[in-house]
C-alpha cells in the first residue's frame, strides 16, 4: 500500500510538472504581442538602410497589434525554429511567409489565410538554363523546412536534380551561393525571388511553378489569440486594409479572389475541432 502512495503521489507530482510548462491561455493576458519573424526576410520582414523593421508582414503585423491594443516585440527566429517556438509559448505568434500545410497543422494552428503564394527557380542569366528540365544532375537549393524544399524533394526523381543543396535562414546564403556558380539553380517563393533578383543582374527568375499554397500567421494549438487575429483578418479584407499592404509591397493590387482580398475559414485538419 505504502508502495502504491508513492508511485501514485510521483505519477501526480510529474503531471502537475508537466501541466505547469504548457502555456495557459486562459490565463496569460500579455500587453505584448510578441511575434517571430525573420529579420532578413524581403518583401516580408527587414531592416532597411536605417537598421528599421519594415515589410508587408510587419505592417500587417503593426496594424493587428493596434487592434488589440497591444505593443509588439519583434523576435528574430531562424525559420525552421519558428515552428517549436510558437508550440512551447516563447512566442505569441510568427510571421515569415509561412505556408499553411496539413503536416504543420499536426503541431501549430493558423489564421485564415492572407496571401497565396507559389515557388519559382531562379538561375544565373549566363547558365543556359531555362527550367527545371534543365537541372539533370545539378546543384539544386532550397531553404530548409520551406515549402520550397518539399516541392524540390517531391520532383528530385521527375527532373533527376543531382544534389539538393538546403540553406538554413535567409535567402541571402543561397543567392550569392547561385551567384557565384556553388549551385545551378534555387526554388523558393516566388515573390521572394522576384524582389530579391532584381538587385543581382547577373541572376533572373526563369520559371514559375503554380502552386496551391497559401500564407498565414501561426500559433500554438488551442491558443484564442488565433481566432482574433483571424476576426481582424477579415475586417483588414473587407475594409481595405490588405489590399493597400499589399499594393504598397508589390505595386499592383491583389488580384480580385485572391486570399489576400478574400475572406476565408480558419484551416483546420479534419480531425481538429472548430
Amino acid at each position: 500500500m505504502r508502495r502504491f502512495i508513492l508511485c501514485f503521489l510521483s505519477a501526480a507530482l510529474l503531471t502537475f510538472v508537466i501541466a505547469a510548462c504548457q502555456p495557459n491561455f486562459q490565463t496569460l493576458q500579455p500587453e505584448t504581442l510578441r511575434v517571430g519573424i525573420n529579420y532578413i526576410n524581403a518583401p516580408w520582414s527587414f531592416q532597411d538602410e536605417s537598421g528599421e523593421l519594415v515589410g508587408f508582414e510587419i505592417d500587417f503585423t503593426e496594424r493587428v497589434a493596434e487592434a488589440l491594443d497591444m505593443a509588439v516585440e519583434y523576435i528574430d527566429i531562424p525559420f525552421i525554429e519558428l515552428f517549436p517556438a510558437v508550440a512551447s509559448g516563447r512566442i505569441d505568434m510568427a510571421v515569415a511567409g509561412i505556408t499553411v500545410t496539413d503536416k504543420r497543422m499536426e503541431t501549430v494552428a493558423f489564421s485564415q489565410p492572407y496571401y497565396d503564394g507559389g515557388q519559382s527557380l531562379t538561375t544565373r542569366l549566363d547558365s543556359g538554363i531555362g527550367g527545371v528540365e534543365d537541372l539533370a544532375s545539378k546543384k539544386v537549393g532550397a531553404n530548409a523546412g520551406t515549402t520550397g524544399e518539399k516541392w524540390t524533394v517531391e520532383h528530385q526523381t521527375r527532373y533527376q536534380f543531382g544534389e539538393i543543396v538546403r540553406y538554413e535562414g535567409s535567402l541571402m546564403g543561397a543567392m550569392d551561393d547561385l551567384a557565384n556558380g556553388i549551385i545551378d539553380g534555387y526554388i523558393t517563393d516566388s515573390s521572394l525571388a522576384a524582389y530579391y533578383s532584381q538587385e543581382r543582374p547577373e541572376l533572373g527568375v526563369m520559371q514559375r511553378m503554380p502552386a496551391n499554397e497559401q500564407f498565414a500567421a501561426m500559433f500554438a494549438k488551442g491558443n484564442p489569440l488565433r481566432d482574433q487575429v483571424s476576426d481582424i483578418i477579415t475586417a483588414f479584407k473587407t475594409g481595405g486594409t490588405m489590399a493597400n499592404i499589399y499594393e504598397q509591397w508589390f505595386g499592383a493590387a491583389p488580384e480580385p479572389g485572391s486570399s489576400t482580398v478574400t475572406v476565408l475559414p480558419i484551416p483546420q485538419l479534419a480531425a481538429d475541432p472548430a
